[in-house]
């Protein structure tokens, strides 16, 4: 049998496959700057295409970071899609609000709610969305699991940045908290029957799933 392993300059290679524009590079560097760590570009080249594909209208997007996972996921959306984003950070928020004016997205295009997951997803109406995008405290990604699945259409897709976490969640002797809560997300969606998952190795893991 073949390595199925792939070479550290082929992994470099598809990380940087689509170029990001000026706009997401500058998002990029303001999270850096605020140490709100984005999505590579290849996850969200990713997100991009699952929300081009599920012709996207209503997103769900936990964790507003600087943006850039937002320009990504607004440039698959239709063009009268909505994107809610969710963040406890202000200074995040307006990072990210800079980012989609220098992008040109009109502000009728996203919601910032500043708050925690557990007090505006109860609010979200069942159903009612076509994506949820989940990049924020890891311990807390089981209960936003069973909150984003009760959100979701049929036909509608989750998607879980950092399930790989560092290389962590493969090595069993790993036991941190948010390993650990990442590890277990894995095996609930993966045997979730409701779902048709699959876990992705690009940047440090997506973890996508679609509603049945």
């Amino acid at each position: 049998m073949a390595d199925p392993y792939l070479s550290v300059s082929s992994l470099s290679y598809a990380e940087n496959f689509i170029a990001e524009d000026e706009v997401t590079t500058a998002a990029r560097a303001r999270g850096d700057e605020l140490g709100c760590v984005p999505i590579g570009p290849a996850g969200g080249a990713v997100l991009r295409l699952l929300a081009n594909l599920v012709s996207a209208k209503a997103v769900v997007e936990l964790g507003t970071g600087a943006g850039v996972s937002g320009l990504w996921l607004l440039g698959g959306m239709r063009p009268d899609g909505v994107l809610t984003t969710v963040d406890t950070e202000g200074e995040h928020q307006r990072a990210a609000k800079q980012a989609f004016t220098d992008a040109g997205i009109a502000g009728t295009r996203y919601r910032l709610i500043n708050g925690t997951a557990a007090e505006v997803l109860p609010r979200l109406t069942d159903g009612a969305y076509d994506m949820v995008y989940v990049d924020a405290d890891k311990t807390g990604y089981g209960e936003y699991f069973e909150q984003a699945v009760r959100l979701l259409r049929s036909g509608g897709v989750v998607a879980f940045d950092n399930a790989l976490w560092h290389d962590r969640v493969a090595d069993p002797g790993r036991r941190d908290g948010d390993t650990v809560a990442l590890r277990e997300l894995g095996k609930a969606v993966r045997d979730d029957e409701r779902l048709v998952p699959a876990l992705l190795p690009v940047g440090d893991g997506l973890l996508v799933a679609a509603k049945r």
